[in-house]
């Protein structure tokens, strides 16, 4: 097997801050990696190192020698004047500046090294490149090929972002959320992307199901150290398990031991002799591992609802468009008391705008929108994410309640509510612009559920939060004795949480479907595959004919055909060959050479189609 990037006793630190010490992993061709860990704890930072923008203490990464590495960073940045086309070409690999010399060739008076440059452009299939890029571009849904970069939106570029990195092909693909921002259908659509081939990959996402359905293989960042996983998301989280209970188990014998040695250490004998300094350094290895900490027992978080009544909200006869685009088109609807509902559909279909409407953000064109005197809502938007940076982040949850009811008189400080959402207690005396992009997800997410709202509004709550955050929410929602809209592309997480689906189609299209995300999707696909079937012409039977000894004669009108056939071939030849010198002779435009690199497969599958019926005609006729 070959290695295509060997990492060893890397270690990363900012300040007092170890993110990760002397850690080791290899990743091999065709290897499919997963990275896991928690927000904070450094996956982003190792990333950056591997690809090269940001250095480390110490430690070795080698890659293969002329090895091809694709890395798409979690926040993307363009020269703002590129075009959409013009960004997948910006950063380059072989291909990508072949074509750049052929253009300068192409503007050099004389065109020198012509001949040799249309050579290797055939040889590396370069005519194809803008092709390949358009048509993975239309798969994320951008469109507009000559926008502005300037003008797209964070998640627009992080798209066009992941199509550059694709259409490189490189050896090695190192991925940053890649999901973030992309609908289902695109979900899945890179799903069968990045499964096709034998591509070697290093990823972080949080998506459950993309990670079980691309990755072979985990990788854990925990405790500053490394662990791996052979297997798939669900093995991990066995295998993780029995790790946990074997590293409490021996923190605890650790202890007992510890403090019989520590008593022992006290009565500071005066004669060391061999025996005793062996036994003072054996001391302070068990020293180290008795005050690490256990890790924390799950612990349902069963907080109390505020009271909601039977009356909840009851949309009438709702409509909303913004120009040509329908968004709700006469849409009546009454929510019942503890519903749990998701949202889904492409972007720009209407699903953040309903929910602003719901929130009075929004004014519908016309219809009514009527809410319960109890509801109290808590809303999770993605506009919603602003802090003081001077704040320390006990103060952002203090400021709001001190403590919070879970019922039966128990009750909760603002500071182990946090805890629950795996903020440390160092974390928590730390200022918030030390946060990592995931944490301040992970604190604002605390500052909705702090409020004690009886119904959840909740706007992809589950970009950038880490694996472990989504399974702390996930038994949050499930316990949540109140009301649930979650608007989300991240497939396991509405399997988890809701018990129904609105699907929003477009044009004010939207489908109430009785199920979780995965009987929808079981659904779809079955309708999808009845309507192919139903699709397709009937084939008649055709009457068993008994072969004689007679030849078939072509009728009148078959020979006619066949002249047809014999004119049309040829000139369809002419064509072809016209094209072909066209392509190789340089003088084309970028336009010419995509409009004429389309149609040179058709007119070969429209030779090749009157050929065989040519042929069929002459065996009758021979």
């Amino acid at each position: 097997m070959v290695v295509y990037l060997q990492v060893e006793e890397l270690t990363k630190s900012f300040g007092d801050l170890v993110l990760f010490d002397k850690i080791s992993f290899g990743i091999a061709q065709g290897q499919r990696v997963g990275l896991i860990a928690k927000n904070g704890t450094g996956k982003t930072t190792l990333l950056n190192i591997l690809a090269g923008r940001e250095g480390y203490d110490a430690g070795r990464i080698t890659f293969r020698r002329d090895l091809r590495v694709g890395y798409l960073e979690q926040a993307p940045h363009y020269p703002e004047q590129l075009t959409v086309l013009e960004a997948c070409f910006y950063h380059g690999n072989s291909v990508v500046d072949l074509i750049r010399e052929y253009e300068q060739c192409m503007e050099t008076e004389g065109n020198p090294g012509l001949d040799d440059l249309l050579e290797r452009m055939e040889h590396a299939k370069a005519w194809d490149y803008e092709r390949r890029a358009k048509q993975v571009l239309s798969q994320l849904k951008i469109r507009d090929f000559d926008q502005p970069v300037g003008q797209l939106s964070g998640g627009q570029l992080k798209r066009v972002a992941l199509a550059n990195v694709l259409i490189n092909e490189p050896d090695l693909l190192i991925l940053d959320e890649p999901t973030n921002h992309l609908d289902l259908d695109m979900t899945e659509w890179l799903e069968g992307y990045l499964g096709r081939g034998n591509l070697s990959l290093l990823m972080v996402t949080h998506d459950r199901y993309f990670l079980d359905r691309v990755c072979s293989e985990i990788l854990e960042l925990d405790r500053q150290g490394v662990y791996s996983y052979k297997g798939n998301y669900a093995y991990y989280l066995q295998k993780r398990q029995e790790r946990i209970e074997a590293t409490n188990a021996e923190i605890a014998r650790a202890n007992n031991l510890y403090r019989t040695e520590l008593e022992w250490m006290r009565r500071m004998p005066q004669a060391r002799g061999h025996k005793a300094r062996y036994r003072e350094e054996a001391f302070y290895e068990l020293e180290k591992v008795a005050k690490q900490r256990l890790y924390d027992k799950s612990v349902k978080l069963d907080v109390k609802a505020a009271y909601i009544g039977s009356k909840i909200f009851e949309a009438d006869h709702l409509c909303k468009r913004f120009g040509d685009r329908v968004l709700l088109d006469d849409f009546s609807y009454i929510f019942s008391r503890y519903e749990k509902m998701g949202i889904v559909g492409d972007n720009g279909t209407g699903k953040s705008t309903f929910l602003k409407l719901l929130m009075g953000l929004e004014q519908p064109d016309s219809g009514t929108l009527d809410i319960g005197e109890t509801v109290r809502f808590g809303y999770y938007s993605q506009e919603g994410l602003q802090f003081d940076e001077q704040m320390k982040v006990i103060d952002v949850v203090a400021d709001i309640a001190e403590v919070i009811e879970l019922g039966d008189g128990r009750r909760l400080t603002a500071s182990q509510f946090l805890q629950h959402f795996l903020f440390s207690p160092e974390t928590q005396h730390s200022y918030v612009y030390k946060l990592s992009g995931g944490e301040r997800r992970r604190l604002y997410l605390c500052s909705v559920l702090m409020r004690n709202p009886n119904f959840l509004v909740l706007d992809e709550p589950t970009n950038d939060l880490d694996i472990v955050t989504l399974q702390v929410l996930e038994e949050y929602l499930q316990a949540f004795k109140g009301c649930v809209i979650v608007v989300s592309h991240d497939r396991y997480f509405m399997d988890k949480v809701v018990d129904h689906l609105l699907v929003f189609k477009g044009q004010g299209d939207i489908r109430d479907f009785p199920g979780n995300y995965s009987d929808y999707r079981d659904w779809k696909q079955e309708k999808e595959e009845h309507e192919r079937q139903e699709s397709k012409p009937r084939e008649e039977k055709k009457p068993l004919r008994t072969r004689t000894n007679e030849k078939r004669r072509l009728t009148f009108k078959e020979r006619r055909e066949m002249e047809q056939l014999e004119q049309d071939i040829a000139a369809l030849e002419t064509e072809k060959k016209q094209i072909e010198e066209a392509l190789c002779s340089g003088a084309l435009s970028v336009d010419e050479l995509t409009e004429k690199s389309k149609r040179l497969p058709l007119l070969n599958d429209e030779l090749d189609e009157k050929s065989m019926r040519w042929l069929e005609l002459s065996e009758v006729e021979g």
